[in-house]
């Protein structure tokens, strides 16, 4: 199948990519020239597992190409997928520019019958909005369809959950739209939600707020596990036993971040709000996303006094670890309010440092998680990338200045840092 991605972010190169290995052909379009320029030279604008060797061995094999020109996307590929931003605007309604742009060009360069996919994460009616757009700017009388088909990939599994999906939501509007995304989707062994176009938008956000909510309880449990001596480790562990929870996004910690979550729940707060329905319940999954951050900071003040002077060294700088995502990053709001009051930051992620220099400044980066812990009075865990949990943790309790580590992901035993000789400090035990 012949098949247009507009859009090479994130979700575009990584839906390009393993639709190409599946035997499609694929072309990949985005008005970056330079990103287009370096895909062209097999450079991947982000850190992904695994995408780089997809996307190399594809191109090798003619199945995945790039080009800045939507025209040539459009004329290319039966089935268009809309792969754009659709960051927050100020007033935290999903800004929908992009897509409009892309949609109105997609209309000017219509031919012949098209799909048109969202795979962008957009509003319940975008479509209608989208298709009554095309129908606007079409030059003659040309068939069309618009679908939605969201994409639930997690930044640093996304290339294994493209090919693992738990399910594919599938909303459409026409027979001749089912039958096409059907067959697209025909190698995957996951169950089919087959929907109107409506649904299947709903059900992006919703999923993404429902899993925020479920991180944002686990963090309010941590809050009362403080204050009573339980251990919310535990408490994670008995609750997620129960099938009906489950495990998954259920671990305390400094909240979540990303390109998804805080958008996401913030732009179908607004959804709520427009339609005069009570948002407070997303409204609070947010606030105490907000909490988990300022409670970290104000545990750093405790354990260290007045932090005008203060050096702290900071472990971990993405939003989650196997990404070089910076986006809402937790540690871009705590290491800020912590260098406003003096502290001076050193800071290290595996990925992340060439993101992390546009977004913090006044900051210490280091070559590697020893060097940032050098000297310090304290050492941070912000981000859980697996090298942290196999420190030598005898040579870290020689370069600090003061043998204090305040975990904000919860990465080690609080028993095993005890013998170790720190005063260790967590979130919820």
């Amino acid at each position: 199948m012949k098949i247009g991605i507009i859009g090479s972010g994130h979700v575009g190169l990584v839906t390009g990519a393993c639709f190409a290995d599946l035997g499609n052909d694929v072309i990949c379009m985005d008005h970056d020239k330079r990103k287009i320029r370096a895909l062209l030279r097999g450079k991947v604008p982000f850190y992904e597992p695994g995408l780089t060797e997809l996307i190399l061995k594809n191109c090798a094999q003619k199945r995945l190409q790039f080009t800045t020109s939507i025209k040539e996307a459009v004329h290319f590929g039966t089935i268009i997928f809309l792969c754009v931003g659709t960051p927050p605007r100020q007033d935290g309604h999903a800004d929908l520019s992009a897509i409009e742009n892309v949609t109105k060009a997609i209309a000017a360069n219509l031919k012949d019958y098209r799909l048109i996919v969202e795979k962008s994460t957009v509003p319940v009616k975008t479509g209608k909005q989208l298709a009554s757009i095309i129908r606007q700017g079409l030059r003659g009388k040309v068939p069309f369809d618009v679908a939605s088909n969201s994409e639930f990939l997690r930044e640093g599994q996304a290339v294994q959950d493209f090919f693992n999906p738990d399910r594919i939501v599938l909303g459409v509007n026409s027979k001749r739209a089912e039958q096409l995304l059907v067959e697209l989707y025909q190698p995957f062994k996951a169950p089919i939600v087959l929907t109107d176009l409506e649904s299947a938008e709903l059900i992006k956000h919703a999923s993404n707020s429902f899993l925020a909510m479920k991180i944002s309880f686990i963090n309010l449990m941590s809050q009362i596990c403080e204050k009573v001596g339980a251990d919310v480790t535990k408490v994670a562990e008995g609750v997620g036993a129960d099938r009906r929870i489950g495990k998954a996004f259920f671990n305390a910690g400094i909240g979540f971040g990303g390109s998804c979550f805080p958008k996401d729940l913030l732009a179908f707060t607004r959804i709520f709000e427009k339609l005069s329905l009570p948002s407070r319940f997303l409204e609070e999954i947010s606030r105490i996303n907000e909490v988990q951050k300022s409670n970290f900071v104000e545990r750093v003040r405790t354990k260290l006094g007045k932090l005008k002077g203060k050096t702290i060294g900071a472990l971990g700088l993405s939003f989650k670890p196997d990404t070089n995502d910076m986006r809402f990053a937790p540690s871009v709001d705590i290491l800020n309010r912590l260098k406003a009051e003096g502290a001076k930051i050193k800071a290290y992620d595996p990925r992340a440092i060439s993101e992390a220099k546009k977004v913090l400044k006044g900051i210490q980066f280091s070559k590697d998680a020893y060097e940032a812990c050098r000297g310090v009075d304290a050492v941070l865990i912000l981000t859980e990338w697996r090298e942290f949990r196999e420190l030598d943790l005898k040579r870290i309790k020689k370069l600090l200045k003061r043998p204090v580590v305040i975990d904000g992901r919860n990465i080690y035993d609080p028993e095993v840092m005890k013998k170790h000789g720190f005063h260790y400090y967590s979130v919820g035990r």
